[in-house]
C-alpha cells in the first residue's frame, strides 16, 4: 500500500469522526433545511465546505501555527467566531410563530438569497476556532511535514468536498417536505431551541481557554 494512499486514509477518518459531531456547523445546516427548505440549506451545506478551504489555506502557509501560538491572535479569532454565533442564536430566538392552518410551502418566509446562504455557512465554520485547532493538529502530527505540498493541498481539498457532500446530505434528510411538516408543527419553538444552541455554542467558544 502506498504511504500516502495509508495517509489518506487515517485523514478521512479522523475528518469523519471530527464533522459528524454536532457542532456550530450542523445546527446551522439544520436550522436553515428546516427553516427555509432543501435549496438555502444546500448552498449552506456549500458555504460550510469552502469554509474548509480557509482552515486548509492558512494550514499550508503555516499561519495556524502561529495564530495558535499568539493568544492575541486567536482570542480575537474565537470573539469574532463567538459572535457570530450569537448573532445568528439572537435571529433564531426573534423568529415569529406561524399559523398554524398556514402550509409549509405558503409560509410566508423570506428566502436568503443564495449568496447569504453561502456566507453563512462559510462565516459559521471559518470562524471557528476549534477547526482552527484541529486542521493544525492534522497538518502537524497526522500528515507527514515531508508530504508535498501538492499531496497535502489534495487532502485539504478531499476535506472540502467531503464536508459539503456530509451537510449535503443532511440538508436533504432535514429537507424533505414530510420532515419539515413534523418539525414546522413546533414553529418557532424549533428555532428558539436553535437559537439557545447556537448562543450556548458561542458562549463556549468565548469562554474556552486556549489549549
Amino acid at each position: 500500500m502506498h504511504p500516502y494512499f495509508s495517509q489518506f486514509l487515517t485523514v478521512a477518518l479522523v475528518h469523519l469522526l471530527a464533522v459528524a459531531s454536532p457542532g456550530p456547523d450542523f445546527a446551522v445546516v439544520v436550522r436553515q433545511s428546516i427553516t427555509y427548505g432543501r435549496r438555502t440549506a444546500l448552498w449552506t451545506s456549500l458555504g460550510v465546505g469552502s469554509g474548509i478551504l480557509i482552515h486548509v489555506s492558512y494550514s499550508l502557509l503555516g499561519i495556524g501555527m502561529l495564530v495558535s501560538r499568539s493568544i492575541v491572535l486567536f482570542g480575537i479569532m474565537k470573539m469574532v467566531c463567538a459572535l457570530y454565533l450569537v448573532y445568528l442564536g439572537v435571529g433564531a430566538l426573534r423568529t415569529k410563530p406561524m399559523n398554524r392552518a398556514e402550509l409549509p410551502e405558503k409560509r410566508k418566509t423570506v428566502l436568503p438569497t443564495t449568496f447569504q446562504a453561502l456566507r453563512t455557512g462559510f462565516f459559521t465554520n471559518g470562524l471557528n476556532p476549534k477547526a482552527t485547532l484541529f486542521f493544525l493538529s492534522l497538518f502537524t502530527v497526522i500528515i507527514d511535514p515531508a508530504t508535498p505540498l501538492v499531496i497535502q493541498a489534495g487532502y485539504g481539498l478531499y476535506m472540502a468536498v467531503a464536508t459539503a457532500l456530509w451537510f449535503s446530505c443532511l440538508s436533504f434528510l432535514f429537507g424533505h417536505g414530510s420532515v419539515r411538516r413534523v418539525f414546522l408543527k413546533i414553529g418557532h419553538w424549533f428555532d428558539r431551541l436553535t437559537g439557545v444552541v447556537l448562543i450556548g455554542l458561542g458562549l463556549k467558544v468565548a469562554f474556552t481557554k486556549q489549549a
